[in-house]
């Protein structure tokens, strides 16, 4: 008998074929690499049962100088504020309208129509109305004064919600002359949809006819957002800029909600549209890339920045530092990441360092890289004074020099990746385990629903199903924190708590397993027998009830073909002591050139470490 030891390659291969890995690992899900040996990922759990409205496509966590502990929480629909596991809705006013008559009721239906002249609205924004009076049935005062959402838009002057109550013939007054009708800013779109002119975006997103171009409201719904000492400042990405005051939070509930920063400045050229915005940390500038001048007129290339410490003065004066400049390669900024020493700014071709130095030109600006490709606006994390991203067909890292990472997956993510939806790439960081993970939407899928991870200490790749559409790293919050969707409301999740899937109650098992390449004896021209395995597992669970793992062995004749046996042994945990105990040896009988062996687990509440085991393995003949 001859015991062959188990000790592969860390990090999972699918670009090469199976046979040329060997030695290395060929599938995974919620698995990572720690130390050169696989592992199970750690679970998730609700942060609470209080949920949110849309898709969540942005996280910023931060502390109040009352010591109040919240979380933003960005998505198509609404803007929040997290606080002690409530989520408050801050989204910005748009507009006040004073209506008179404005409602028509159909007997029999639900569905209400509202005149209302140059409305603004686009289907699912929100509104408020007040002072409404009954229509006569069952539209009652108290069903109409309330808060709904646009069904459809008719016209330019006339659009549709849909009322909690039937319509009867009683129901033809027009709901009194005085009413006010408060709408939230407009809403965003939760599929991105390519194109700019007529018929782009989703249906009833504008009047029939009319021309669309690139905004807020026909693009993916992507915010940024930091925050400006305890105060938040934020922004849609082509639209509005908005300022949250904190000091404005009374007792233990958030009632005020963001305003337009420009309705808080006298400054003329205080910007009013933007696609990002940043705080810079080391100077306290307030920093803005592709803004107007207070003009509505957007330009895709310019980077502009406030006086240092007041994010009201914008207009460049010599008892100032207000400024801006402007990029020269590429068509319109798509990211800016701060880090430690710079804040790097990606254009659709060019790769940017901004960085503070001082009077007279507080900013100055230097062309890094070129060439330069960026999946979307979340594809992109700084870890220190790296940053690492997703390009259109490679990954890459920059930290003093732009360079691509190796990646052993690279054909098998970007040939399962949708394109269409590339703006829902988002890279997290797990600083606690050396990783950076980006989420992504499979070939079909319309939402990420596949993640791929680097473990940029050991280098190491591994994949698999997971849903998240955003990501905040550890920090104030000992955990991180993520979000899902695929709800009417959404959850916030803690990550890397317990051994489960919190989403689910009771919380459910992790589908984790990983699977290597094909394992043979000299050259695979000799038959294998294999008689026993001795595991070497340690068990992560103090939960579970009667942990297991499975260890499954697969063999194989030729490349290519089926499996022709297998056969699988459970590990169990013998007891439950201060180092763990495992089942000696379990015994097979297997016969092939080679041997595939695949850990597994489908047990809530714990997870498992593997280490090297070894396979009785003995050759059988050449036929």
């Amino acid at each position: 008998m001859a015991l062959q030891k188990i000790q592969l390659r860390p990090g999972v291969v699918r670009d090469q074929t199976a046979y040329t890995n060997e030695g290395g690992w060929r599938s995974s899900n919620l698995v990572r690499f720690r130390l050169g040996f696989p592992e199970t990922i750690g679970g998730w759990q609700k942060t609470s049962t209080y949920t949110f409205q849309g898709s969540c496509r942005a996280l910023l966590n931060w502390v109040s100088l009352d010591s109040h502990d919240y979380m933003a929480v960005g998505t198509n629909l609404r803007y929040y504020i997290e606080w002690g596991g409530f989520f408050y809705n801050v989204t910005p006013i748009r507009t006040t309208s004073s209506l008179s008559n404005p409602f028509v009721a159909t007997n029999g239906s639900n569905v209400l129509v509202v005149n209302q002249a140059a409305h603004g609205a686009v289907v699912n924004d929100f509104v408020t109305y007040s002072g409404a009076v009954s229509l006569g049935g069952n539209v009652t005062a108290a069903v109409l004064n309330q808060t709904f959402q646009v069904s459809a838009i008719n016209s330019s002057s006339q659009y549709e919600i849909t009322l909690p109550v039937t319509a009867n013939a009683s129901d033809t007054g027009n709901g009194g002359t005085s009413i006010t009708a408060t709408y939230e800013i407009n809403t965003g779109l939760d599929t991105q949809v390519g194109g700019t002119g007529w018929g782009a975006g989703t249906w009833g997103r504008g009047a029939w006819g009319s021309a669309t171009t690139v905004s807020a409201t026909n693009t993916l719904r992507i915010w940024s957002q930091d925050n400006y000492g305890e105060d938040l400042i934020y922004a849609v990405r082509n639209g509005g800029i908005y300022y949250w005051d904190a000091s404005a939070v009374t007792g233990s509930t958030i009632t005020n909600r963001g305003v337009a920063l420009d309705s808080l400045s006298s400054d003329p050229q205080c910007p009013t549209i933007v696609k990002q915005v940043l705080v810079s940390d080391r100077d306290r500038h307030v920093v803005v890339f592709g803004s107007d001048y207070g003009d509505g007129v957007q330009d895709p290339m310019n980077i502009r920045f406030s006086s240092q410490e007041d994010p009201f003065t914008w207009t460049p004066a010599p008892t100032n530092t207000a400024g801006d400049l402007r990029l020269g390669n590429g068509s319109q900024i798509i990211r800016a990441v701060e880090t430690k020493r710079a804040i790097l700014v990606f254009t659709d071709s060019a790769l940017y360092s901004l960085q503070f130095i001082g009077p007279p030109y507080t900013f100055g600006v230097e062309q890094i890289s070129s060439n330069v490709t960026l999946m979307g606006y979340n594809s992109t994390v700084a870890v220190d004074d790296s940053v690492f991203w997703m390009g259109m067909d490679n990954f890459y890292v920059y930290s003093g020099q732009t360079m691509q990472i190796e990646c052993p997956l690279k054909e098998f993510i970007f040939h399962d990746l949708n394109t269409a939806q590339s703006d829902k790439v988002f890279a997290a960081l797990n600083s606690s385990f050396n990783e950076v993970t980006w989420f992504y939407p499979s070939a079909d899928s319309e939402e990420n629903d596949r993640y791929v991870t680097f473990n940029y200490q050991e280098k190491a790749w591994t994949y698999g199903v997971l849903s998240r559409t955003a990501w905040l790293d550890r920090g104030i919050r000992v955990n991180p924190v993520a979000t899902t969707t695929g709800e009417t409301y959404n959850s916030m999740y803690y990550q890397e708590y317990g051994r489960s899937d919190g989403s689910t109650s009771p919380a459910s098992a992790l589908n984790a397993y990983i699977e290597s390449s094909p394992i043979d004896i000299s050259d695979g021209d000799q038959y294998m027998l294999v008689k026993r395995i001795i595991p070497d597992l340690a068990i992560q669970g103090v939960n579970a009830v009667s942990p297991t793992v499975t260890m499954v062995l697969k063999m194989q004749d030729y490349p290519g073909q089926n499996y022709s046996q297998t056969d699988s042994s459970p590990v169990t945990r013998t007891a439950r002591v201060p180092i763990e105990q495992y089942t000696n040896q379990c015994f097979v009988r297997l016969r092939g050139r080679s041997v595939v062996v695949r850990i597994e687990s489908n047990e809530a509440e714990m997870g498992w470490r593997l280490g090297s085991p070894r396979l009785d393995l003995i050759p059988d003949g050449r036929r």
